[in-house]
């Protein structure tokens, strides 16, 4: 079935509510973890369960994007017939952009029809997860279904974000809705429901016919879950794929997050710094596959004042240098340097950024490339941060790409070394984090 089987990656969204992190990148390209971007976990999860014919629809700032598919992704053989294309909107069918994820693959099928494929697996690329896709496909050729929906159980309170579903005894989707305000509570639990996660699998014949007429069709908005999928519950067979059952060759974390928002996203990140991560990154069978830039190993070294660097609880990356400082649950990107007396707690620092001699952050995320100055000091005061960065609901701050710091506060004297818990200077211990 895998051979028979068209992938298409939907990853041309804006990811407004990420900004300002999506201020240069679409939302798929966002770092996470220290060395990954979004969009590896789901083409390592394409890579691991056989499909070999991926297409990725772009559309939204994809240079960062097409760059790192060319850099981490070009691994399949193309004379096997085999390739991860990514596929910008090229007005074949108009002279709009895609408006909507059924409108996107609307706008491809000449790539579908001449592709040979018997089905049509469609995912989205900003999601953080794994997952067995062959055994879905299998799944979706046992029920004879028309078409196949993964589905997850989530809190009630959280159903109004997703597309709920309701389901009969024999897998088959009897009800559908868009993010619905008063969400379907499961029948044996009234705290939670049923909600999709966005992958289908249709039939290739199918899915041709349904675009066409929702490309007719002026009243609708051209989405899956809020066009195509609550009419075609009514007329053909779509079945509810449960995702994190027993089948399939991943383990069953069940973790799945739509990093969408900038505390959804640091805590996506916090996630893995737990002593028993709910994501397992540790799967030797499943590894997330990246690109990765030549450079040396991490290390921890000497300040000028003899002054060690220290690490706690944190993720280091390659080409990270802590010279004297003091990292704690934190996840530090390549090329990442910690100068001298500096403390960095709770944090994610992108590639290449600087923390100055004694400067201090916390609950921060800072973009590629900044460079924080000596004794600057960032989620201390948030009312302080507003007025230069982005703070998050939940307080965390962001320092957008190559940010300029208007003004370099007065160099801090380094705390001269002295011997405490943790090496860190005793003038410093003082208000750090349990």
């Amino acid at each position: 079935m895998i051979s028979e089987t068209l992938t298409i990656l939907l990853a041309g969204g804006i990811g407004s509510r990420l900004h300002p992190l999506t201020a240069d990148r679409a939302k798929p390209a966002v770092p996470y973890g220290g060395k990954y971007r979004i969009i590896d976990f789901t083409l390592s999860n394409c890579l691991h369960s056989g499909l070999r014919r991926v297409l990725v629809l772009t559309q939204y700032k994809s240079h960062s994007l097409q760059k790192h598919l060319r850099d981490g992704w070009s691994i399949f053989n193309p004379e096997l017939h085999e390739y991860i294309t990514p596929v910008p909107p090229q007005m074949r069918t108009g002279q709009s952009w895609y408006s909507g994820t059924a409108d996107a693959i609307f706008q491809n099928l000449y790539l579908l029809e001449r592709s040979g494929a018997a089905h049509v697996l469609i995912l989205s690329g900003d999601h953080i997860y794994r997952m067995d896709y062959l055994a879905m496909l299998e799944f979706h050729r046992e029920q004879q279904a028309d078409c196949t929906v993964a589905c997850m159980e989530v809190p009630l309170a959280e159903g109004r974000q997703f597309g709920i579903m309701a389901t009969n005894t024999k897998h088959h989707v009897i009800d559908f809705h868009e993010k619905p305000s008063n969400p379907r509570p499961l029948p044996d639990d009234p705290n939670r429901t049923l909600a999709s996660m966005g992958i289908y699998v249709f039939s290739l014949p199918l899915l041709c016919d349904l675009l066409n007429r929702d490309h007719d069709d002026e009243l609708s908005t051209h989405d899956f879950g809020k066009d195509i999928l609550p009419n075609l519950i009514h007329s053909h067979s779509v079945v509810a794929y449960r995702f994190g059952g027993e089948r399939g060759r991943v383990s069953c974390d069940r973790y799945w997050r739509d990093v969408g928002t900038i505390d959804a996203y640091f805590q996506s990140n916090m996630d893995l710094l737990t002593p028993s991560p709910p994501l397992n990154l540790d799967q030797t069978n499943w590894p997330i596959r990246t690109y990765e830039p030549q450079v040396p190993p991490a290390r921890t070294v000497l300040g000028p004042s003899g002054q060690r660097g220290e690490l706690v609880n944190s993720m280091l990356s390659a080409g990270v240098v802590i010279e004297g400082g003091y990292v704690r649950d934190s996840i530090l990107a390549s090329s990442v340097r910690i100068a001298e007396a500096a403390i960095v707690e709770r944090s994610i620092l992108f590639e290449g950024v600087t923390v100055g001699a004694g400067a201090r952050l916390q609950n921060c995320i800072v973009d590629k490339f900044v460079r924080i100055p000596n004794g600057e000091r960032i989620g201390f005061d948030l009312e302080q941060d507003a007025a230069r960065f982005t703070v998050s609901e939940g307080g965390v701050v962001v320092v957008p790409k190559n940010f300029q710091f208007a003004t370099t506060p007065a160099t801090q004297e380094a705390p001269s070394r002295v011997t405490s818990k943790g090496g860190i200077p005793s003038a410093q211990v003082t208000g750090l984090s349990p």
